[in-house]
């Protein structure tokens, strides 16, 4: 991945995590507008051409569905979803 990407994630279980290339956003705000569960939304600080660049405010509600991806015109935002963790005990039921 190029370095000028950033992950957005949060401590919490999640089950989508966004990705933000903050300096090729132009600030357009369609991934803000589009996102279903409107997790998304303007950063307080600026990049490096001056637009503010998306930030996930609510990182528990992202669905990793990629629309914001879909609807970017510059392709500096992307989401993927990821798998839940098994718990251990269906774990260690699955290898007996």
């Amino acid at each position: 991945m190029p370095e000028t990407l950033t992950p957005i994630i949060s401590s919490r279980k999640v089950r989508g995590r966004v990705y933000v290339d903050r300096n090729r956003c132009k600030g357009c705000g369609f991934c803000i507008e589009f996102c279903p569960p409107k997790v998304l939304s303007f950063s307080a600080s600026f990049n490096e051409h001056g637009y503010h660049s998306p930030e996930l405010v609510r990182p528990e509600g992202c669905t990793g569905c990629d629309l914001c991806g879909l609807y970017c015109p510059d392709f500096a935002i992307f989401a993927v979803r990821e798998p839940r963790p098994v718990p251990s005990a269906e774990r260690g039921a699955s290898e007996t």
